[in-house]
C-alpha cells in the first residue's frame, strides 16, 4: 500500500487533494456500477460457482450485505433511468438516496422525481418520497415479550432499520419489506431486505415481520390446537412446532426423505424424466442438500436454495434417472447447464415459449 506523507501538505493542497480524491471515488464508483450491470445481465456470476449477482458481490468480491444491495440496485435501475450514473458521479445523488428512491422511479417520472431529490440527504429524500408517496400508518399486532435472560438487555443492538429496536420477541413492524434480488428478466430491481432476523445473544436471535390478518388468525388458531402440548401458548414454541412440520412435509415431497427408506421397488431408468423416490434420497444425501456445480475458480457453489434435481448425461441424449447420473443443481447453474449443452439461443427460445404457452 502507497502511503503519502499527507502531514507536511499545506492546508489548501491537503483540502485539495481530498477533494479530488472523493471526485475519483465517485468516478470508480460508477465504473464499477456500469460493470456491476454488465456481469450481472450477462450472468457471468453463474460460472464463478455463485447462484446470484447478490452472492457473487458478497462472497467473491466481498462486499459487505449492505454494499452489495446497494451497488446492485443501482447497477440494475441504471438501466432503466440513464441519468442515474451522471448523478451519482458528480455527486448529486448517492446510493443511500438512490435506495431510498429505487422503488419509485420509473422512466416517466424519473426526470422530476430525480431533481427533486438532487443535494438532498438521505432523510430529506425520506420526507420527499413520504409526502409524494403516502403510505397508511400499521401497529404492531403481535407482541410476545418472554423473559430475558439474566444480564441480557432488552433492547437489541441496532440493525439498519432505525425503528426496529424491540425486545426478544415476535413483533410485527410497520417496516415495509423492500424487495430482493431478482434474476435479470425480473422487473423487481430492489436487493433482499437487511436480515430480520437478529442475533442479540449466545444462540438468542430477535424475528420481526409484518403480517396479514389470515396468518395472524393462522397462528392464533395453531396456537388454540397445540394448547395442550404449549399450554402457555409461547410463540416460539408454536413456530419451532410448525417449522418442523413444514420441513417434514417438504423434504419428503423434494427429496423422498422417510425414516423408513425402501432399499427395492424403485426402478430407475424406466421414465427417465421421472426421478425415483430411492435415487432422490441418494443424490441428496451425496451431494449434502447443496448445490454442486464448481466454478472455473474452483468455488463450488453453496446455495441450498431453488435445487433441482439435473440430468449430468441429458435425457435427449439418452441419459436416465439413476444416481450416477443425477446430481443436485441450483436454478441457476442448471439453465447454465442447459445452455452450455443446447445453446443459450435454443434455451431462451424455449422459455419464451413456456411462458406464452
Amino acid at each position: 500500500m502507497r502511503t503519502r506523507p499527507f502531514t507536511l501538505l499545506a492546508d489548501r493542497e491537503l483540502l485539495r487533494t481530498l477533494q479530488s480524491a472523493v471526485v475519483a471515488e465517485r468516478r470508480d464508483l460508477v465504473t464499477m456500477i456500469a460493470l456491476i450491470a454488465e456481469v450481472d445481465a450477462r450472468r457471468l456470476y453463474r460460472g464463478a460457482g455463485c447462484p446470484s449477482m447478490y452472492a457473487y458481490c458478497r462472497d467473491v468480491l466481498h462486499f459487505a450485505e449492505d454494499v452489495a444491495c446497494k451497488r446492485i440496485t443501482a447497477a440494475r435501475l441504471s438501466g432503466r433511468i440513464p441519468a442515474l450514473l451522471p448523478a451519482l458521479e458528480d455527486g448529486r445523488l448517492n446510493l443511500s438516496g438512490v435506495m431510498v428512491l429505487a422503488r419509485h422511479l420509473t422512466p416517466a417520472n424519473a426526470d422530476e422525481l430525480l431533481s427533486s431529490a438532487y443535494g438532498r440527504r438521505r432523510a430529506e429524500i425520506e420526507e420527499l418520497i413520504a409526502r409524494r408517496f403516502p403510505t397508511t400508518e400499521s401497529l404492531a399486532m403481535i407482541v410476545a415479550l418472554p423473559p430475558s435472560p439474566v444480564g441480557l438487555p432488552l433492547e437489541p443492538e441496532r440493525v439498519e432499520n432505525p425503528a426496529s429496536h424491540v425486545a426478544p420477541a415476535l413483533v410485527t413492524t410497520p417496516e415495509p419489506a423492500p424487495g430482493r434480488i431478482a434474476s435479470p428478466t425480473s422487473t423487481r430491481i430492489a436487493p433482499p431486505p437487511p436480515t430480520r432476523i437478529v442475533p442479540i445473544a449466545a444462540q438468542r436471535h430477535v424475528l420481526q415481520l409484518t403480517m396479514g390478518e389470515g396468518l395472524r388468525d393462522k397462528l392464533e388458531r395453531l396456537r388454540e390446537l397445540l394448547s395442550h402440548q404449549i399450554p402457555d401458548g409461547d410463540l416460539e414454541q408454536v413456530l419451532e412446532h410448525a417449522v418442523d412440520a413444514a420441513i417434514a412435509r417438504l423434504e419428503k415431497r423434494k427429496f423422498a426423505a422417510t425414516d423408513g427408506p425402501r432399499t427395492r421397488g424403485d426402478r430407475p431408468g424406466i421414465a427417465p424424466r421421472t426421478i425415483p423416490a430411492l435415487v432422490r434420497r441418494a443424490v441428496r444425501r451425496r451431494d449434502g442438500g447443496r448445490c454442486t456445480f464448481v466454478g472455473d475458480n474452483g468455488r463450488r457453489c453453496e446455495s441450498r436454495r431453488f435445487l433441482e434435481f439435473d440430468h449430468i448425461t441429458p435425457v435427449a441424449h439418452g441419459g436416465r434417472a439413476t444416481a450416477d447420473n443425477i446430481r443436485l443443481r441450483c436454478r441457476a447453474h442448471n439453465q447454465l447447464e442447459a445452455e452450455r449443452i443446447f445453446g443459450a439461443d435454443f434455451m431462451h427460445a424455449r422459455a419464451t415459449r413456456s411462458a406464452k404457452a
